[in-house]
């Protein structure tokens, strides 16, 4: 556990008890603070009734005598509109602040790696864990994805906290400095969270902040929102700039052409070929690999190190995730991909698709679909926005209104099956998982369970 000792007599409210705020309840207490928590959520307050923490309902209690406010990151803190609580807080002076502002102001000897971007950030924070753990080096994987941060053990000054961060959380944590941050891509998403695109761009552009000397900054270019952040801190003079891309060479940084990773970054270069590692399949991943590789060498492994370290890395569940080949059909997961840029990328790395989509739709339409549909044969349309999916394709690919997904499977295993060849039956939804599923994991592990019947010989 983190140790927070400046908080030490001082009154925090924590707003919000899913993993994170239950984390920062345990260190804030364990710090000696008094804290009092609540959540609107009738179930997770029992969770935590009787277990040393002070419900108190913050929609009701004045702020006057409190330090500070930690919101978990699912809690809207500026748009559509702050929460009561947070203008509750605010009226009061009380700083708003998230579990990574905690972690930030801890004073931890450890290298801090930040991971950021729209599609991909799991995949990335996940692969540089497992190629520090490879070369022997002390890290700890979280924030975003697995364990909060508040969670992890103190490390020496010789080891790696490699944390993912969403928008929210970069929202939160005006104080963090990366030692190592990492923007990957931009594109559409959770503007409902931050107003427009801009004021996502600007959240995410917030991984940069406060870095300085030999502070690394590793940014892919391949969209036109994050080459521009590129471009702003090259302007701003950053001394440790290095830019990821795929498709296109660089005379500096790191850069995949064709199945090969290319090093720039020093005056000797380095080249690692990806083809044939099954968990980095595709262009999308190769950006991952791209953007993982560079923070690597910023923290001082070779390009050997990580060559022999990449095809060990065992991928992570629901993100182009294949669960098995049955009777010549590839069955894939990537039930992750909740908007149309991400399910883009998992269309343009396979072919003969027969494509599951479909839940409830976020902002920024389908269009980003359409240079990969001549990959697909036929579509399979589930939950709410299987109508709109259904027109936005309409004269490009075939489709079938499943509306569940287990008819989806039964219907495209079929017609795999019957087309012969080796065909894919991909799970790549384009949509969020909310009107069917609690969220994507839970659709995903859905779809593995359908295919664990078909590979016991159930009927499709």
């Amino acid at each position: 556990m983190i140790a927070l000792p400046t908080y030490a007599g001082r009154t925090v409210a924590v707003f919000g008890l899913a993993r994170t705020g239950a984390a920062a309840v345990r260190a804030l207490h364990a710090a000696g603070a008094d804290v009092i928590a609540w959540d609107d959520n009738e179930d997770r307050r029992s969770e935590h009734a009787g277990a040393g923490v002070q419900l108190t309902n913050l929609n009701q209690c004045r702020f006057d005598n409190v330090d500070a406010l930690v919101l978990s990151p699912g809690v809207p803190f500026t748009h559509p509109e702050p929460h009561d609580v947070v203008k509750k807080a605010q009226a009061a002076n009380v700083p708003v602040v998230g579990d990574v502002e905690l972690f930030a102001t801890s004073g931890q000897a450890a290298k801090v790696v930040g991971v950021t971007g729209t599609n991909g950030k799991s995949t990335t924070t996940a692969l540089l864990g497992h190629l520090l753990k490879a070369s022997g080096r002390e890290v700890e994987v979280g924030g975003n994805i697995g364990r909060p941060v508040l969670d992890f053990p103190p490390l020496s000054a010789k080891g790696a906290y490699v944390v993912e961060l969403s928008s929210y959380q970069l929202d939160l944590a005006p104080s963090l400095v990366c030692d190592v941050a990492v923007l990957i891509n931009i594109s559409r998403d959770h503007l409902d969270r931050h107003g427009d695109m801009a004021g996502y761009v600007a959240v995410k552009r917030r991984i940069f902040h406060g870095q300085h000397g030999a502070n690394a900054a590793v940014v892919g270019i391949d969209d036109d929102h994050s080459r521009a952040i590129y471009q702003w801190l090259k302007d701003q003079g950053h001394a440790n700039l290095i830019p990821i891309a795929v498709g296109q060479p660089l005379d500096h940084g790191v850069y995949v052409v064709e199945g090969v990773l290319h090093d720039r970054m020093a005056d000797t270069p380095a080249a690692v070929a990806l083809d044939g590692i099954k968990t980095l399949r595709g262009a999308h991943n190769w950006q991952n690999v791209a953007a993982a590789y560079a923070a690597a060498r910023c923290l001082g492994l070779t390009a050997d190190d990580i060559a022999a370290a990449l095809p060990a890395f065992p991928g992570l569940a629901h993100r182009a995730e294949s669960l098995a080949v049955i009777d010549g059909v590839e069955y894939v997961n990537d039930s992750k991909a909740t908007n149309a840029e991400a399910a883009a990328r998992a269309l343009a790395t396979f072919d003969d698709i027969y494509w599951i989509a479909g839940g409830r739709a976020k902002d920024g339409g389908y269009a980003a679909l359409d240079p990969h549909l001549g990959r697909v044969r036929h579509a399979y349309l589930i939950g709410e926005a299987a109508p709109d999916l259904a027109t936005a394709l309409a004269g490009k690919v075939e489709t079938t209104r499943s509306d569940t997904l287990g008819s989806a499977v039964a219907a495209a295993t079929q017609d795999a099956r019957r087309a012969g060849g080796h065909a894919v039956v991909l799970l790549s939804p384009a949509c969020a998982s909310f009107d069917q599923f609690p969220d994507f994991a839970a659709r995903g592990e859905a779809f593995r369970a359908f295919v664990a019947d078909l590979e016991n010989g159930g009927a499709a």
